[in-house]
């Protein structure tokens, strides 16, 4: 049977609608908001109107009948923690992403613009593998600090969908592997999937974990009080320093790891030495999470933008290849990830998630 699904993605400057019959992508857009068209917008869920007109637009200029829609799926938002899945969007799911129960981001309208869209058809909306999947065991709760417990907030959607992946090559069911999965991107997660739940991950948000192309990753702790308490720079600055300007970024001036390559070629000793840093953060995280799995391990996945690159694939394979088979699968792909949960639902392979 061929469904029919609407994908919608927010993000802060741009919404990417797609439409899918089953797996197979069959129209798609990525639409830009220039900053004049949402300064008039205090926050960003007040956008919800204005980015639903240009879905409909989407629809109408791809001359798609929306009562031909069997499911629409958004991105999921900040919402409680939950373990992974295809949620249907209910009266719960909406309110928490309304009033933005862990903050305010442009993927809390993923929930809403499916709701919108869907409920004018009659069909059912769903968000897929939200950042906030948590599914961690209770002993990975525990940090050194009773009152600074440990957070699965991590890229739980490319992680997911890219395991599933790996699993379907080895011959074996998600719910039946082992898997070390690690996203490579501008920010770095990297997680233990223990038969289809992630027991361990790194707090990609807060910056927790390797270093990355723009997060410092795990510091050293008493230089960090030392910096933090030296008058030095204010909280909001150390934040960006944590999570946006810190790790390759702060080190080489760039977060582009195609110009550190290019650097390197050039002699350029420092960007090579912080290129193999990077790489060695990567493979040590990687090894503490094939530690958690206690060593049975089916595959480690390496997926994300910095796949792409064959010489840093190589570093950080110098560290890992004794762990066993390596897959890697370059980029990531929203759009077919949530379409995917969306589908294994309307297959009745899964069975749809409620919120609460």
């Amino acid at each position: 049977m061929a469904y029919q699904i609407l994908v919608i993605n927010p993000g802060s400057t741009s919404t990417r609608v797609a439409l899918f019959e089953n797996e197979r992508p069959i129209g798609s857009e990525n639409i830009f908001h220039p900053a004049s068209e949402l300064t008039g917008f205090e926050r960003i869920i007040d956008q919800k109107a204005f980015r639903s007109g240009l879905i409909l637009n989407f629809l109408e200029k791809n001359s798609v009948d929306p009562d031909a829609l069997d499911a629409v799926v958004g991105r999921g938002g900040l919402l409680k923690p939950i373990p992974g899945g295809t949620y249907r969007v209910d009266r719960a799911l909406l309110r928490d992403l309304e009033i933005g129960v862990q903050g305010e981001h442009a993927s809390n309208l993923g929930g809403l613009l499916a709701h919108e869209i869907a409920s004018r058809v009659r069909v059912p909306a769903f968000i897929v593998d939200p950042v906030v999947v948590d599914e961690l065991e209770d002993i990975a709760r525990i940090s050194g600090m009773p009152e600074i417990p440990r957070r699965s907030i991590f890229h739980a959607l490319n992680q997911k969908a890219c395991a599933r992946l790996a699993a379907a090559g080895l011959g074996k069911a998600y719910e039946a592997c082992n898997l070390v999965v690690a996203h490579l991107g501008g920010g770095i997660s990297i997680g233990a999937h223990r038969r289809g739940r992630v027991v361990e991950v790194n707090n990609a948000l807060d910056g927790e974990g390797p270093i990355t192309p723009e997060r410092a990753g795990t510091l050293p702790a008493g230089g960090l009080l030392e910096l933090a308490f030296s008058g030095g720079p204010s909280r909001s600055e150390l934040k960006k320093k944590l999570t946006g300007r810190g790790g390759m970024l702060a080190h080489l001036g760039t977060n582009d790891l195609r110009e550190v390559e290019s650097r390197m070629a050039g002699g350029d000793e420092k960007a090579r030495l912080v290129f193999k840093a990077m790489a060695l953060s990567i493979a040590k995280q990687i090894g503490a999470c094939a530690a958690v799995l206690a060593g049975e391990v089916d595959a480690v996945v390496l997926t994300g933008g910095l796949a792409h690159s064959g010489a840093f694939l190589a570093e950080i394979r110098r560290y890992i290849d004794f762990l066993g088979r390596i897959v890697v699968i370059p980029g990531e792909d929203e759009m077919a990830a949530l379409a995917l949960g969306a589908l294994r639902v309307l297959r009745g392979e899964e069975r749809a998630l409620n919120y609460e």
